[in-house]
């Protein structure tokens, strides 16, 4: 009986060894993931369930991950179901390619609109209802009208849409007309000069009642022979 138990361990002995050495052997898998349409899945989580290993797809959807023989490969993406792939334990070569399609997992529904009210009873109830309005609010507005106010008393008359276009097409002009040159600038103009000078010797500074009329004053004529 102990003999025949020998020849037994020694017969197993190198199908044991072999299956040893088998299932340490490294394989590389590689292939292609793809949906239901043939479109790449990009980055498709690709687990090695034996070595504990993952990785990822690439844009084109190719993949590869060291495996080994009896080793179960998991594909896991979003918006798809889980992927299975087993290498069977007696594989003996040292490539294997596997092309994995994924079935799609999302539910496609209407468009939804989410309101922040129940009914539109709530709607009409909340946009009719009368709301403080903010001091910075009120404050702003008083100041404007103040301004416009104020502006249009200065000026003598209203300011109207067609007197602001007026002004800004005359200051659009005056830029035009001076671009890339020196401003305008009358204290270097001898003409100017010329004429204040004229206009101060005329008496302009002088202090003068101008609500009087101005009498001109005229020389008479002396007869000759006087």
């Amino acid at each position: 009986m102990r003999r025949f138990l020998y020849i037994i361990a020694l017969l197993l002995a190198p199908v044991s060894f072999a299956a040893g050495q088998n299932s340490e052997r490294l394989i590389q898998v590689s292939g292609l993931i793809t949906d239901d349409q043939a479109v790449p899945v990009e980055n498709c989580a690709v687990i090695s369930v034996k070595l504990r290993k993952a990785g990822l797809s690439s844009k084109s959807g190719i993949y590869s991950v060291t495996s080994r023989p009896g080793d179960t490969i998991i594909f896991r993406a979003l918006g798809f179901r889980q992927g299975m792939s087993v290498i069977p334990s007696t594989y003996d070569g040292r490539f294997i390619t596997a092309d994995i399609r994924l079935e799609p997992d999302t539910i496609m529904i209407d468009e939804v609109f989410i309101l922040p009210w129940k009914n539109y009873h709530e709607f009409i109830t909340e946009m009719t209802e009368e709301r403080p309005q903010d001091p910075l609010i009120v404050n702003m507005n008083e100041n404007l009208a103040s301004i416009y106010a104020s502006a249009g008393n200065e000026a003598g008359y209203t300011i109207t849409p067609e007197a602001g276009f007026k002004y800004a097409m005359e200051q659009n002009f005056s830029a035009l007309s001076t671009r890339n040159q020196y401003p305008f600038n009358n204290l270097l103009n001898p003409l100017a000069w010329a004429k204040f000078f004229s206009e101060v010797k005329n008496g302009l500074l002088k202090n003068q009642d101008y609500s009087k009329p101005v009498k001109s004053k005229t020389r008479k004529k002396k007869p000759k022979g006087s």
